[in-house]
């Protein structure tokens, strides 16, 4: 029997927080409801953040009312503070994913404090998932480098993962934020990360900028991940990563992973039209 690989799709909300029109709602809603109904064990729907930083995630509370919830996929959201998990928790979200940077130039832009100060925000909200029995998941971005800081050091994002994990994140998610990674700094990162974390309980997220995530993804596999973030169609980018467009297409993820014999569960066939019809929700000037 083939080895399993866990695909979380990252379209809905990464692939679409970046957009300069607003996507509408029942636009999301269905693309959420099209994802569905590929084989999916868990897909990223919305975020839970301020709508003055990030607009487009404004109707977050909406898009989750409207959403299909099919029985075999955990629908996850976004949460930067105890706010936005109140919000999640309201919105029946099944788990819900925190943000932090391994390097202190991003951590200032994108959230406005320090690493070590990110770390200590998020205890709070850790505590009050921990009572309620919610998963949760942490992001690292900027694993191998920094559009501020430049290079990220290795040792940095084991340090940030570590505590993340040990805060009782069940799953890190590493981010390559600007896909300025290659194989050798993937793999020197991982090298490290693998030092405190576990590799079932890590995910590689790799944007394509530079036309390496499947690269890296091989990579990764070797090291013994077995999850990786992708959004369909190739959606997306991060809004406080300069040039940063551009996740990992979910339908190249699938056929790397099939042509190397892993198992995704996910229908191909389908996933094509819906690759179609996310596209076409795209602005024209991003």
């Amino acid at each position: 029997m083939s080895e399993f690989v866990t695909i979380f799709e990252m379209g809905p909300r990464d692939g679409l927080q970046n957009e300069k029109v607003f996507v509408p709602t029942a636009h999301k809603i269905e693309l959420v409801d099209r994802l569905s109904t590929c084989g999916f064990r868990k897909i990223e729907v919305t975020s839970f953040v301020s709508p003055k930083w990030v607009p487009q995630m404004a109707d977050a509370q909406d898009v989750m009312d409207g959403i299909y919830r099919h029985p075999a996929v955990v629908y996850s959201v976004l949460t930067p503070n105890v706010k936005g998990y109140t919000a999640a928790r309201k919105a029946s979200a099944d788990e819900v994913a925190i943000f932090g940077s391994a390097s202190e130039g991003f951590s200032k832009k994108n959230i406005n404090c320090s690493v070590a100060e990110s770390i200590e925000r998020f205890k709070p909200l850790l505590e009050k998932a921990h009572h309620d029995e919610m998963p949760v998941r942490g992001y690292v971005s900027c694993v191998t480098d920094c559009p501020y800081d430049g290079p990220t050091p290795p040792e940095k994002v084991a340090e940030v993962a570590g505590a993340l994990f040990e805060l009782g994140c069940y799953e890190i998610s590493l981010g390559d934020t600007i896909g300025a990674g290659t194989p050798e700094t993937i793999g020197k990162m991982l090298d490290a990360v693998l030092d405190r974390v576990p590799a079932d309980k890590l995910a590689g997220h790799y944007h394509d900028t530079k036309a390496r995530a499947l690269q890296n993804i091989s990579v990764s596999l070797e090291k013994g991940l077995r999850t990786f973030d992708s959004a369909i169609g190739g959606l997306g980018g991060c809004p406080y990563a300069p040039g940063a467009k551009g996740n990992v297409a979910t339908e190249a993820v699938v056929d790397l992973m099939e042509s190397n014999g892993f198992e995704t569960g996910i229908r191909r066939d389908l996933l094509t039209e819906v690759a179609k019809y996310a596209q076409n929700l795209r602005s024209t000037d991003t």
